[in-house]
């Protein structure tokens, strides 16, 4: 019971990995609030996450609703010990398509904009919301979704590349800032897992994932979740402004 009764908010929590640290850190004892864009899938999720458990429909783009999340949470729970910034999505396309010299296709500005506004901007709304209390109560961990990616770079992913790399940079900051309150700050850098999202890719795709890992399969969402959770808990305690990778051993890249 390493998190015994404390308060975590996991944003993207319905689903994947957010899901799966849901469920572990329920199993160490915490209180878990979960946020997510899908309303039936968050509702779902919460279900076997103890009485003490809330699911909130938020949208982590959206300022004053993550305000007006952290301070029912608040209202309700009295604290925040732990925030998992995990919420993300994916728009993949390469910067610009050629061919015979012509442009046939690039990454669109609504993509590029939309990928930064939830990976990056939403962990800057989430965190600049939660940090305030977490000062008052004498301390507090956060926790950042980045990626391999986000270190090696990748084809067709400027735009998510761009947010992990800055969520790394934030990472590093914030825990040079949050210190002294005796806040750690850290980041965790998957490599492919077996989400909804892999599952749903042809096999030749997932098989090849495999291959270019070194210990031959992809991470489980639970594999993510136990780093998270020792990140969050009192093992970690001297740890801060680091990132885990948690990839197999992988090096993405050409």
């Amino acid at each position: 019971m390493r998190l015994k009764d404390r308060v975590a908010l996991i944003t993207g929590g319905a689903a994947g990995i957010g899901r799966a640290t849901a469920e572990r850190f329920a199993e160490e004892g915490a209180r878990v609030i979960i946020c997510d864009v899908n309303k039936e899938t968050g509702e779902d999720a919460v279900q076997n996450l103890g009485p003490d458990a809330a699911f909130y429909l938020v949208d982590v783009t959206d300022r004053q609703a993550v305000q007006r999340w952290v301070q029912d949470v608040l209202d309700k729970y009295g604290r925040v010990d732990v925030l998992i910034n995990n919420a993300g999505i994916l728009r993949d396309a390469l910067l610009v398509k050629m061919k015979n010299g012509n442009l046939i296709k690039q990454m669109s500005e609504s993509d590029f904009d939309l990928v930064v506004a939830v990976n990056l901007k939403g962990v800057f709304n989430c965190t600049q919301a939660v940090v305030p209390g977490m000062i008052r109560q004498g301390g507090g961990v956060i926790l950042n979704a980045t990626s391999v990616v986000g270190m090696d770079g990748n084809l067709g992913q400027t735009n998510y590349i761009a947010t992990k790399a800055g969520v790394i940079g934030m990472t590093r900051v914030w825990s040079r800032e949050l210190g002294r309150y005796n806040i750690r700050v850290n980041a965790v850098a998957p490599g492919f897992t077996a989400t909804e999202i892999i599952g749903s890719m042809p096999e030749k795709i997932i098989e090849a994932m495999k291959a270019r890992t070194p210990l031959g399969r992809l991470g489980h969402t639970r594999d993510i979740a136990n780093a998270y959770l020792f990140l969050a808990s009192d093992e970690a305690s001297f740890i801060s402004g680091t990132v885990l990778r948690v990839d197999g051993g992988i090096v993405v890249g050409t």
